[in-house]
């Protein structure tokens, strides 16, 4: 039993990690790509990056994973205290349901929140736009982020 605990956190955390993943654009081999290279393609990508962020632009969206899972970590107690005093309600005691529903709500929007947070967010448009002219200005062509 304890091993299927040990996974099932270690599955948890390998999920949300990769979710921590930034997205990055995605080149097309153009004749400028081909005649400098991979390694310096990437070298020209990392330094638009640091320029946006030093023009202010954020690659983070305004929600981040941390803020989602806590979002939905409440969202799912609330909705859980409610059913479950409505079920209390019907069964008599409104009180204790309510307890058992926000517990139960709350551990359901914990884990929809990581699943959820797990997955790559975009970067934030000003950010992708300020990185896709400074590779386009560099002779360039992104197809898109990833």
């Amino acid at each position: 039993m304890k091993s299927i605990i040990t996974l099932g956190v270690a599955l948890i955390l390998l999920l949300w990690l990769s979710g921590c993943a930034n997205t990055k654009p995605i080149l097309y081999p153009n004749a400028h790509y081909n005649s400098v290279g991979r390694e310096a393609a990437e070298a020209d990508v990392e330094a638009c990056r640091r320029l946006a962020e030093s023009a202010g632009a954020s690659e983070d969206s305004s929600d981040s994973a941390a803020g989602r899972v806590a979002t939905s970590t409440a969202m799912g107690a609330g909705m859980g205290a409610a059913g479950g005093a409505v079920g209390g309600a019907i069964s008599g005691g409104a009180g204790h349901g309510s307890l058992i529903g926000a517990a139960s709500g709350a551990a359901i929007g914990l884990l929809r929140g990581i699943f959820f947070a797990a997955r790559p967010s975009q970067p934030n448009p000003a950010y992708v736009n300020f990185v896709y002219q400074c590779l386009q200005e560099k002779g360039y062509s992104v197809t898109g982020w990833q």
